[in-house]
Order: C-alpha cells, then sequence, then structure tokens
C-alpha cells in the first residue's frame, strides 16, 4: 500500500494557485491544520476544515493584529508585505490599520459607527435603486460583451458610491486603483495608495464644506460632534476600506456566479422555474464559487489546541475558506452546486462571507446585488451563452476572479413594470 506524500502548503505555489479547489481540498484531507508558508515565506498553521476554521475566525484567542500578542515578538507577515509591495511606511497604516484588523473593543467601536448602513433594513430600503442600476446597465450592454467590464464592476461600485458619497466622476478611478491593488506590482500599487488616500483627504474637505445624504457625510458628523468618533486618518482608512471591500469582492461574485450557472445548466433551470430559490441560489454560489478563499491572517494571542495540534502564542493561523466550504463533513456531495441546498442549522451554511466579529460588514448587500444581478441578467437574455469555453482566471493567490468575461448576450426579454 502506497501513501500520498503530506505537502507543504504554500500561499504563493502556482499550481495552489491555478487549482485552489483541488489542490487545498487535498490539504484539508491531508490534515486539518498544516504547517505551511505565508505569501512573504514566513510560517503559519493552515486551518482546512469547515469547524476548525469556524474556531480560527470565531474565537477571540485569535487575533488580527500581531502587536495584540501579548509577550511575544511576532513576525508579521502583514507588515513583510506591505513592506514587499513597495509601500511607503507614512501610508502603511492606512491599509493595515484598518476596520479588517482591529481587533477586541477597538473594532467594536469602529464597526458601530459604520454599522447602521449596512442592517437588514437599511439594505433592504436600497433594493429599488439596486434595481434600478441593474436595469439600466443591461439596457446599455450591447450584444457581444465583456460582462466583468460593464456589468459586475459597474453595479456594486455604483452602490457603494452612492452609499458612502464618493462622486459619480471619481468611480473609474477607483477601479483603476482597485486593479492596481490586486496585481501585487510594488510598481504602482505605492502610487495607487497615495492617490486614493489624497483622493478620500479631499472629499472629506468637502463634506465638511458642503454635506450630504450619505456615509461620509454622517461620520463627518460624528467626528465633529466628539464622543465615540473616527481620527482624521481613521476617516480616512474606513472610507478606502468601505469602497475597496464594497465593490471588489461583489463584482466577482457576480462574474463566477454567471459562469458557473451558465456551466450548470440543469441549476440554471430551476432558477428560471422557481424565482424563489434566488436567495438561497446566492448563499450556494457564495459557498461553491466565491472569490475570497482565504481569510485575512490571524495570530494565535496563546498557547492552545487546534485540531489535534499545539499552537504557540504569537503563530500565524492561516483560515482556508475554500477548503472549508467544500468540507464532505460537513455537507452532502460538496463537488455539486445545488441551488436548493439549504443550511443544516449552522447559519448561512457556509463561510464565504467570514463568521465571528469580523463577519462581512456588507454581506447583505452584496447577497441583495448578487441576486438582484444575476436574476436580472438571465431574465432579460435567456439565450446568454459564453464566447470562450475556458475562461481567464486571474492568478494571485488566495482569490478566485476572472480577468473577463465575453458573453453574447442573444436576443433580450423586455422586463414588464413592476
Amino acid at each position: 500500500m502506497t501513501t500520498t506524500p503530506s505537502v507543504e502548503p504554500d500561499l504563493m505555489d502556482p499550481a495552489l494557485i491555478a487549482d485552489p479547489y483541488g489542490g487545498y481540498g487535498r490539504l484539508r484531507e491531508q490534515g486539518p491544520v498544516l504547517r505551511g508558508r505565508t505569501m512573504d515565506g514566513g510560517q503559519a498553521w493552515y486551518v482546512t476544515r469547515q469547524d476548525d476554521v469556524r474556531t480560527v475566525l470565531g474565537d477571540p484567542r485569535f487575533v488580527n493584529d500581531a502587536a495584540a500578542v501579548p509577550g511575544v515578538q511576532v513576525h508579521n507577515t502583514r507588515d513583510k508585505m506591505i513592506e514587499m509591495l513597495g509601500v511607503p511606511r507614512e501610508l502603511a497604516h492606512y491599509i493595515t490599520e484598518s476596520i479588517l484588523d482591529a481587533d477586541g473593543a477597538d473594532h467594536t467601536r469602529l464597526r458601530k459607527l459604520v454599522s447602521r448602513a449596512f442592517t437588514v433594513r437599511r439594505v433592504s430600503e436600497l433594493r429599488p435603486r439596486v434595481e434600478a442600476i441593474t436595469a439600466a446597465l443591461l439596457d446599455r450592454l450591447p450584444s457581444t460583451v465583456d460582462l466583468i467590464e460593464h456589468f459586475a464592476y459597474p453595479l456594486p461600485i455604483t452602490v457603494i458610491c452612492e452609499l458612502v458619497g464618493v462622486p459619480e466622476v471619481d468611480r473609474p478611478a477607483w477601479r483603476e486603483w482597485g486593479i492596481a491593488l490586486v496585481s501585487m506590482n510594488p510598481e504602482v500599487i505605492p502610487g495607487a495608495v497615495r492617490d486614493m488616500v489624497d483622493h478620500v483627504r479631499d472629499l472629506i474637505r468637502r463634506r465638511r464644506a458642503e454635506p450630504a445624504d450619505d456615509l461620509l457625510t454622517a461620520l463627518v458628523h460624528a467626528q465633529e460632534e466628539g464622543g465615540d468618533r473616527l481620527s482624521d486618518d481613521e476617516l480616512v482608512t474606513m472610507v478606502f476600506t468601505l469602497v475597496m471591500a464594497g465593490h471588489e469582492t461583489t463584482a466577482h461574485l457576480i462574474g463566477n456566479g454567471t459562469v458557473a450557472l451558465l456551466t450548470h445548466p440543469d441549476q440554471l433551470d430551476l432558477l428560471r422555474r422557481d424565482p424563489g430559490l434566488w436567495p438561497g441560489a446566492v448563499h450556494e454560489l457564495m459557498r461553491f464559487c466565491g472569490p475570497v478563499h482565504i481569510a485575512r491572517l490571524r495570530y494565535a494571542a496563546e498557547e492552545l489546541d487546534l485540531g489535534g495540534v499545539r499552537v504557540r502564542a504569537g503563530d500565524a493561523v492561516q483560515a482556508v475558506l475554500v477548503s472549508a466550504n467544500f468540507d464532505p463533513r460537513e455537507y452532502t456531495d460538496p463537488e455539486r452546486l445545488d441551488v436548493t441546498r439549504r443550511p443544516t442549522g449552522r447559519g448561512e451554511g457556509h463561510v464565504g462571507f467570514g463568521h465571528g466579529i469580523h463577519y462581512c460588514l456588507g454581506a447583505a448587500l452584496a447577497r441583495q446585488e448578487g441576486e438582484v444581478a444575476l436574476r436580472a441578467l438571465f431574465e432579460r437574455f435567456p439565450d446568454l451563452t459564453l464566447v470562450d469555453a475556458q475562461q481567464e482566471w486571474v492568478q494571485i493567490p488566495g482569490s478566485r476572479r476572472l480577468a473577463r468575461l465575453p458573453v453574447r448576450l442573444g436576443s433580450p426579454v423586455t422586463p414588464t413594470a413592476g
């Protein structure tokens, strides 16, 4: 009897980037917690199974800020990566000190200041506007089109910019900055970060002079009123984070979901016959082809046991969402896309939006945008087909996103009023 040799996970492994589903799936079956490498070559524990991933994301003994580990000199992978990408020290904190990196009371303070804009009720009130933006975008599509460029990106960036308060004329620049940030190219990233910071500072100045009905005005007002508020740098960082996080992943959920449904026509047919399945289908798409494959790196704040492994205080821990979302211990037939799949008592039934205190702030908005966009797209263009049998996936670690998505729309169905 032969055994498969163990493999050390490495986030930068080209084979793992090219085939994250198979690669991380094999690692999951190799063991629940494996010693591996981070992007900067440091060491981390890779956590591959859903129970353990939920523990890492939900247990306060795992922190996002390396400086929060008491009495231990921690190898801060995030700071090392920012340095490798050429971001100057005076700009680095705008990336490394966001709500995504904060822990405990500091995280609670930051989240409280913006959470009202993303409640289920507020998101529900936004639905007519999301539907109107979607319809207008679909109206303008030519017969053969790149859906990423002309639909999947414009929808969420328009929604989040309207919500935050970024003028329409400035939105194309955010698209370019987003491309620069995910490129991992040290020749373009520093300039993009500097331009974004300068742009947001200018927006803040404008909102102080001319208040509007948007989140940025509310944050500026809270800052001027005193009390539980943001510093100037925190305000810049918050806007930076909300706009980038509020459109990048949703755009690729729409793109990935389109491909998944076109390549699983039986599931698309179920949705056409029963549109009531769409809300649950978006959850299944987030599980099956969500764009985020790894969570933000955590650090053990104390020595503890995890998945049968002793983790020391200060050790880096990498929760792998993609392997957790295909864990056969959690799902029946996990490799199958099933738009009728429903959770079995564990929240949403997947960890595509994270878990615990850092559960995605904009998850309700992302789900709504995904549902509205995909349903409207397939209802308006029932003959929609892929131009290419093989898709062009961006080769970056920890994410699954399309460089482009050329499709032929076919004959449109005129939408009915109401």
